[in-house]
């Protein structure tokens, strides 16, 4: 642990947004920035998950965090957070990690965390990407922008993940959502840091929902997620793919992929959310 007890010391924004700081008596501390919101005061929940993992990976012997599974209690606000610590068996290859994210109003957000050590070996098999435009051909979503006839929100989170969208999956930004739940853009940290294990988390909860393309807008809060990390991805833009299998009864789940700058895939998610209403 750095000498001022922070983690981790750079000049990133993302990194100082996540940091994790020791508390007297055990656990962690943080502060939750704002300008990871998704509207309304209300954190991404990729965001509070790199948060998690800090804490988690403070004091595992393994370096990265590869299965995190979260229950949302709550809608997280920025400002002040506790999260207790209590660390599982612990191995020669893998590491488990329980985690309580608390704010002032109390627990948030409930995670478990495996972390191991990710190689660079080929994979044996793996989901191929899918063809999309290159970035400079995609939509950029950036706040102000018109889309189907109403600018971009301008929430927190859009100024710190740049976001291409793919123009075949994103009907719905031009007015004509095409009615299949699927999303795919090219992202990457705004603040020019490169992606690795930490901004993966992030990534698997930063599209819209996919129930946009069914012209079902609104927000989507998630209830359960997880995300596996498949691997170190290489340096420049992620694109990430997100598809619903149902959308029926209030509710919606997630299937995302990600993929690196070479083609390989990375990362993993799937989540359960309140679909809009």
């Amino acid at each position: 642990m750095p000498q001022d007890d922070q983690l981790p010391p750079t000049d990133s924004e993302f990194d100082r947004a996540t940091a994790v700081r020791r508390a007297e008596g055990g656990g962690f501390t943080a502060d939750l920035q704002p300008g990871w919101d998704v509207g309304s005061g209300i954190l991404n929940g990729g965001y509070l998950l790199a948060v998690t993992a800090q804490a988690a990976l403070a004091d595992s012997p393994h370096p990265h965090p590869v299965a995190v599974s979260a229950s949302y209690l709550r809608a997280t606000p920025p400002g002040p957070a506790t999260l207790a610590v209590t660390p599982g068996p612990v191995g020669r290859t893998l590491a488990h990690t329980a985690v309580v994210l608390s704010g002032a109003a109390g627990p948030t957000l409930s995670v478990q965390v495996t972390t191991a050590t990710l190689g660079d070996d080929a994979p044996l098999r793996a989901v191929p990407a899918p063809d999309a435009p290159p970035v400079e051909e995609c939509l950029e979503a950036v706040p102000g922008a018109e889309m189907g006839g109403h600018p971009v929100p301008a929430v927190g989170l859009r100024h710190r993940v740049e976001t291409r969208l793919d123009p075949a999956t994103a009907g719905w930004a031009t007015g004509n959502p095409s009615g299949e739940p699927v999303m795919r853009a090219w992202l990457r940290l705004a603040d020019g840091r490169e992606p690795d294990p930490l901004a993966l988390l992030l990534f698997a909860d930063v599209l819209p929902p996919t129930s946009w393309s069914m012209g079902l807008m609104g927000w989507a809060p998630t209830v359960q997620l997880q995300v596996l990390v498949r691997a170190r991805p290489a340096p420049g833009w992620c694109l990430a793919e997100a598809r619903a299998n149902e959308v029926a009864g209030g509710w919606l789940d997630e299937e995302y992929r990600i993929w690196d700058s070479t083609g390989r895939l990375v990362a993993q998610s799937r989540q359960l959310a309140r679909a809009p209403r």
